[in-house]
């Protein structure tokens, strides 16, 4: 008996030993994310606060101004990166996203929505023209599934680049994204006081001078600002009245070309399709690039 008894205990005792050996080597996605977030501060040297929901944030610019709330509309951008600093997914460099401060934490990444409520903790804490630097574990975006079209990995921490802008208008962030548009083209264009901007090629040889009730046929190409064509017509058959088109072409045209002139205009979103675009080939609050040959001008 007491043989048998030995026999058990020990073997209770070894069960009980490889469980604690067990139990030691698992960690939680908590903890191993805290140390995958701690190695990032160490290694690129950032002095961040740690939120009590668990992410960790550095505001590497206040901003200036008023404080904001959450019905305050807000200009920023943004990029998701890697730990290894390689971006994931960032705002269009001519597209500027703006929302309310309270709905700032959403986000289509990768083909699917996500709710990431660091960025609106974090992007209520600036004013404008600040900035900050997010890192979030992984618990608390792409968790264990992670993203295989973005290639984020199982539990992979998450840093995040924002950017709040100090502009408070549309047509403000529009001639940011207009002269950053010029200079990163150098380009040589004239300010029309409609705030469009334009170069003439060929002025044109035409007598019949170009008013708002003047039918037009024209050669045209028009482009966002990163390059995509969204509409072409150069086969010398799109005729109309100048009245009826966008208010960039009816503010700039007359006095500019006539019948055989040939301009470069880029407007501002309000003169184009504002937040009411025609179709979904043109964002909400696009500025505009054309290019554009007057074929025939009647009065």
């Amino acid at each position: 008996m007491l043989k048998k008894l030995s026999q058990f205990t020990l073997a209770f005792i070894g069960l009980a030993v490889l469980f604690s050996s067990c139990k030691k080597d698992y960690e939680s996605i908590q903890v191993v994310d805290e140390r995958n977030i701690q190695d990032y501060i160490t290694k690129n040297n950032i002095t961040a606060i740690k939120d009590s929901s668990g992410f960790y944030y550095q505001i590497t610019t206040p901003g200036t101004g008023a404080d904001l709330v959450s019905s305050d509309s807000v200009y920023y951008s943004f990029d998701f990166k890697h730990a290894t600093n390689a971006s994931i997914a960032k705002s269009a460099d001519y597209n500027v996203p703006t929302t309310l401060l309270g709905y700032t934490d959403r986000f289509s990444l990768g083909g699917v929505s996500y709710a990431v409520t660091p960025v609106r903790l974090v992007m209520s804490k600036l004013k404008r023209g600040g900035a900050a630097k997010i890192i979030i574990p992984s618990s608390m975006i792409f968790g264990k599934n992670g993203n295989s079209l973005l290639k984020v990995e199982s539990n992979e921490i998450i840093v995040v680049d924002l950017n709040m802008f100090a502009e408070v208008h549309q047509w403000q962030i529009d001639e940011r994204l207009i002269n950053k548009f010029i200079g990163d083209n150098k380009l040589q264009m004239t300010k029309d006081p409609s705030r469009v901007r334009y170069a003439v090629s060929t002025p044109g040889t035409g007598t019949v001078a170009i008013n708002e009730n003047s039918t037009i046929t024209v050669n045209y190409t028009g482009r966002l600002l990163d390059g995509t064509v969204f509409d072409t017509n150069v086969t010398g058959t799109f005729v109309t009245q100048l009245k009826a088109l966008v208010k960039g072409w009816v503010l700039t045209l007359p006095g500019k070309v006539t019948k055989g002139g040939k301009i470069r205009i880029i407007m501002p979103s309000d003169l184009g399709y504002g937040v009411s675009p025609p179709n979904t080939a043109i964002p909400a609050n696009a500025c505009l690039d054309f290019d554009i040959e007057i074929v025939d001008v009647k009065n």
